[in-house]
């Protein structure tokens, strides 16, 4: 148990290091010779853990969808209506990956350039991922007579969608520099979407 728990410790500092230097350098200027020096760690020890830069790079957005996904969790097992949850749920996952990208604000677009191939491919695993989560919140919805009896799994990745627009990589530099603007639309969306879903 000791080991397992040092080997995430350690996977943990590497990609904690790596944030903060991709952050600082962007994609393109951080070796893994500079993510070693940041963790404090030898080179070798990051080849124990991740084939190479890319993977240190993918691992650490796996991190922050996996994040996403725990607060989304969360707030869907709370005792309350499930449309105040529907819409806690939709600002969430808006506003969890804009505060991690504003660090990244200056080297967003280089590193979205480098691994779009491999983010593309894997966004479609994370927002399905999401999707399932608010099924279940519609589903309580439905259950309560409180949303439209409609299916739930196409309702969840419909609200999914509308609010893809405003995750960081569809934003500009500008706009992530812009929280309570973006804060303010997410809340806005959210309420008319979830309106949506609403029994009149």
């Amino acid at each position: 148990m000791r080991t397992e728990t040092t080997r995430t410790d350690i996977r943990d500092a590497i990609l904690d290091a790596a944030e903060r230097l991709l952050g600082l350098y962007g994609y393109s200027k951080t070796t893994v010779d500079d993510i070693a020096r940041e963790a404090g760690i030898g080179k070798g020890t990051i080849y124990l853990h991740f084939r190479s830069k890319e993977e240190i790079a993918v691992s650490w957005i796996d991190r922050l969808n996996h994040l996403v996904r725990s607060t989304l969790s969360e707030i869907a097992l709370r005792e309350a209506p499930p449309a105040d949850k529907l819409r806690e749920m939709l600002i969430a996952r808006v506003m969890a990956r804009f505060d991690s990208a504003r660090n990244h604000e200056k080297s967003l677009d280089d590193l979205l350039a480098a691994l779009r191939p491999i983010i593309h491919a894997s966004r479609k695993r994370w927002h399905e991922a999401e999707a399932e989560i608010f099924a279940q919140v519609i589903d309580e919805g439905i259950g309560l007579e409180v949303f439209r009896n409609e299916d739930s799994a196409d309702t969840a990745h419909m609200l999914v969608l509308a609010t893809n627009s405003l995750l960081p990589y569809n934003l500009c530099p500008k706009q992530l520099g812009e929280r309570e603007e973006i804060a303010g639309i997410a809340d806005r969306l959210s309420r008319l979407l979830v309106s949506g879903v609403l029994v009149r």
